[in-house]
Order: C-alpha cells, then structure tokens, then sequence
C-alpha cells in the first residue's frame, strides 16, 4: 500500500512573517526503499527520506552571510529550493544534548529531561551501588568518558570509544523495586523521531553520527533502538597520527567531520555507516559536525571567532564555513547520483551556536559563580562535589561522591544545591553579588537574569523531582565562566549568539527561496520531519506535553 499526501504552503494567514510563500506538490511515502533506484517518475515530489545535519555553531547570521555573499554555495543551492527561517530559537538552553534533543524529541529540557553532558539528578545511585541501598543523587556524567576505553581513567585511544559503555558511568534507579543500571537511552525522558519513524513505517531504517561514541546512546530513545545504525565515533579519542584528539584545532576537526561525511555518503549508496555491509538507504539519517565549533571557539589572538559585532568570519571561521559546505556539496552531489535527491528533504541547522561572536564583549572572569558557592557552603567549599572528587583522581570513573549537588558553567551556571532548603539564601547571595568585580557573577545587564522557583518550574521542571536546577544563572551576553586561554566562546545556556541559529529546510519541488521570519524553535523540526513522511507529530511524546507545532510555511492540504 502506498500513501499519498499533498504538502502546500500556508498563505496569507502568516503574510506579514513570510516574506514569499508558493504551493508545494505532495509528498508521499513508499513502503520499501527500493522504488529509490530508478523506478520513480523523474517529475516525482515524493519525500521517502530526510536528512537532518547539525552544523554545530551555525548562527542564523552565518548562514545569510555565506549565502549573501556567495560563500557557501552548496548551502545556497539549497537555499534556491527551500526555506529559510530566520528567528529560529534553541528551546531554553543551547548545550549539544538539549540542542539536539529538541531537534529528536520536538521537546524542550523540561520534557526531555537533558540539561547538559554533565548533570545531575537527586534520584539516583552510585553505578557502584547495584542494590540501590546507599544514598541518592548523582552527578551523571555522559561525555567521552562513557565509553569503556576511560574505564580506571584509561587513555582514549579508540575512535569508537573501546566498543562498549565504561560501566563506571551508568548510575542506577530504583524502578518498581529492582535495582536497574541507567544507560543514557534510559535516561532521555521522551521518545525520539528515530523510535516513531521504526513503529509505523514498515521497513525503515535509521542512522545517525554524532561526537560521543556512546554518551548519545540517548539518541535511541527509551526503547534503546531507535537508531538502526549509530556510528559510534568519539570526537576526544587520540588521533595516532597526531598524539591529540580531534578538538586541537579545526582544521583537525574536519578530519573527525570527514567521518561523518563518509557515513552519510556510504548509507546513499545502500551501504552501513562503515561501508563494509549492505543496508537501506536510511528513512531518516544524518549527523553532527563539530569544525565550526571548534573554530569558533578558537582564540581570538589565533585567527578564531569573527572579526566584529556583524559576524565577519576571522580566518579559522571562513575555513570551517567552506569546509561544512563543502561537504554538504559532497552528500548532495551523491544524493543526485543515485537518484534520490528529488526525494530527500534536507534540514541544516544547529544544536547551538556559540557566545560571544563579538570579541569586545567577551568577559573571561574564571568560574566566579562556583568560587561564590563553594565560598558561601552552598556547595563543598574545596569543590568536592560528584566527579570533582573520585577517590582515585580519574574522572568518571564511579568513585564519585554522592549526594553532593553540583554546579554546570560555561556561558550559563545550573546549580544543583547540595540542600536544595537552602534556595532562598544561596538566592539572595547570588543577588547581593551581581557585579562582574570579584566575587561577583557578572550578571547585572538587563538580558541576565537568576532563574528560581515556579518560574523555573513552568519553564524547566519541578527541581523537587530530581533532575531540573534548583537554579539557573543567565549571566550577561559575552560572560564566560572561565579563565582558559584556550577558548573564546562557549554554549550552553540562553545568551543570544548561542540560541539563535541557522535553519534551513529545502524541500524536493520548491522552485523559488522562500524566507519565514517569525519566530520559530528547533524543537519544531521534529514534528516537521514526521509531518513530512506523512506521519502524525503528537507520536512524539514531547510534542503532546508541549503543543509543538510544525514548522511555519509546512502544511497538509488533504
């Protein structure tokens, strides 16, 4: 059975946020994926595929720069035959597991329940404590360390982490009774659209690639298969050629990047993300690339960062703008070759960009948001909290303290007190040291704010549930909490460099650009991928508890 559905764009109802708007032939989905090869009409709009790449640090600025000017060709092609959205917004925090999470779940932090790679949650136990008998409340720690090559503090010299989850890092949860190890695909609260896309389109396959070999488990959903085909790379494995991981510098980086490149390429030609076996061109599939990032990041002094307040690209930015679409070039051009460009949508996006892009603005006071907490007993006053002290000096390897609270900062600080009774007072300090003087938190500017009480619950979570901060601070724009010369910029939080972003759908049939300035979040590029293969978005668990809608501009006409 084959099911058709007619896409068309909306009219006048949302005139003054379109700035051009046309109809757009149908989409339908096939039931197998051989119809892909030759045996569909060459007028065909059918969209049996998506492919969703995440070019992390891609500002909405970046992106019309680049096209304005011409320097990112490929991008701009893309652009010829789609739409543009130029308000796109990260759903309240802007660090790579709830950046990508709103593009998986269609859900914000408070639904999906990730805050952060490092976090923490009161509920749960020591990975030491397999009989869930000794105290609650861990700091869960789902980065490069998750795969087993860390294991005892072991060096990372696998690109795919070892093979296998470090089982110091999975904690447990008392669930029903028994003693139960949390994986990070247990501990995403929401399904994902690689779940939903499995469950009701006979024969799908699913791939995607990320940084973490096994920290974005998650990205299988509850269910832990979600993903057909995960590539497991780690981003902070050693490059024996070079002795360093991946992250040095960015021209580094676009070797790691190469390997998802290679993946996506590898699955259009029917093959699995390592080329060695035969698979189904991917329903859904794509992935992360980390050299804009990384060159973002970069010391100014060094050639990193833009050159002004208008995003001018200094030279390390201009390469790794060149190189994602490059390489975007590469998978489209593959895509035509096998004949399967007229049915694949394509979304480029980010999980995140990065603060500050104007490097006057930048304010490196080190991390005086957790030397006031620590100074004030809210927190251990030496920092012994969770992974900062293990008994054997090894991050991540289980030896933690537990029930300790915790504190996360980069461009943003959640705070997870250790006697969560203390909020009002540990409140009133943060507010009585306001100013960027030590020991002040440098949030005083009419975009920062301290974010407590109901308003963090409406927005993020009940904290008394175990995993939401008791806490936010969004200090002001340029504010990093940190002192190291080897970065610039930084993401996590709600500033407005790192949650602005790029988003670009371009769709098989649009004959024109089209643009779309209201004001949109990456969360709703969830339900528009199902929407576009013809599937209902409120199968996505997030999009019902949050009333996500689809994408401005993508409508159903049946």
């Amino acid at each position: 059975m084959e099911i058709r559905r007619r896409w068309s764009y909306l009219g006048a109802a949302v005139a003054s946020a379109v700035i051009a708007m046309a109809g757009v032939p149908g989409a339908a989905l096939a039931q197998g994926h051989d119809r892909d090869r030759g045996h569909h009409d060459h007028d065909s709009k059918d969209i049996r595929h998506v492919l969703l790449i995440s070019i992390d640090g891609l500002h909405e600025q970046d992106l019309a720069r680049c096209v304005g000017a011409n320097t990112c060709p490929n991008l701009a092609v893309l652009a010829q035959s789609g739409i543009t959205y130029t308000d796109a917004h990260t759903p309240g925090l802007s660090d790579s597991f709830p950046g990508l999470a709103a593009l998986l779940t269609g859900g914000s932090p408070k639904t999906a329940g990730l805050f952060y790679d490092v976090s923490y949650d009161r509920t749960l136990y020591a990975p030491s404590d397999t009989n869930c008998t000794g105290k609650q409340g861990w700091n869960v720690v789902f980065d490069e360390t998750t795969g087993i090559d860390a294991e005892n503090g072991g060096a990372l010299v696998h690109l795919n982490g070892g093979g296998a989850f470090n089982p110091q890092a999975i904690p447990h949860a008392l669930v029903n009774g028994v003693c139960k190890s949390v994986y990070p695909h247990d501990y995403i609260k929401t399904n994902t659209l690689f779940e939903v896309i499995k469950a009701h389109i006979p024969g799908a396959h699913t791939a995607w690639a990320d940084k973490h070999a096994w920290g974005y488990d998650w990205v299988n959903g509850p269910s832990g298969q979600g993903v057909d085909d995960l590539a497991r790379t780690e981003i902070n494995s050693i490059d024996p050629a070079t002795n360093t991981d991946y992250t040095d510098v960015y021209t580094h980086t676009e070797k790691f990047d190469d390997l998802h490149v290679q993946a996506i390429l590898n699955q259009i030609d029917g093959k699995d993300s390592t080329g060695t076996k035969n698979s189904p061109v991917p329903t859904v599939f794509g992935g992360d690339f980390q050299t804009l990032s990384v060159a973002e990041k970069a010391p100014f002094a060094k050639g990193g960062g833009y050159l002004d307040a208008d995003f001018t690209p200094g030279p390390q930015v201009s390469g790794a703008i060149a190189y994602a679409d490059a390489a975007i070039g590469r998978i489209v051009s593959e895509l035509k070759q096998r004949d399967l460009y007229r049915s694949t949508a394509i979304v480029v996006t980010a999980k995140h960009g990065n603060s500050p892009t104007d490097h006057t603005k930048l304010v490196k006071n080190g991390d005086t948001l957790t030397k006031l907490l620590e100074a004030n007993n809210y927190l251990d006053p030496n920092g012994n909290f969770g992974q900062n002290n293990t008994s054997t000096g090894n991050l991540n390897d289980g030896s933690g303290l537990v029930g300790t609270g915790m504190v996360q900062t980069d461009d943003v600080g959640l705070i997870w007190l250790r006697d969560p009774s203390q909020l009002s007072q540990a409140v009133s300090t943060l507010n009585a040291n306001l100013g960027c003087n030590a020991p002040g938190i440098c949030a005083d500017g009419p975009q920062a704010y301290i974010l407590y009480g109901p308003r963090l619950a409406r927005r993020f979570g009940d904290p008394a549930l175990g995993r939401t901060p008791d806490i936010i601070v969004q200090p002001n724009p340029g504010v990093i909490y940190s002192a190291s010369k080897k970065k610039d910029a930084e993401h996590g939080g709600n500033a407005p460099d790192d949650s602005h972003l790029g988003l670009l759908v371009s769709l098989p049939g649009i004959e024109h650009a089209r643009t779309i300035s209201a004001p949109v979040q990456t969360k709703q590029v969830a339900p528009t991928i199902l929407r576009l293969l013809d599937l209902k978005p409120e199968w996505l668990h997030a999009v019902r508890a949050e009333g996500t809608s689809v994408l401005p501009g993508i409508g159903d006409d049946r």
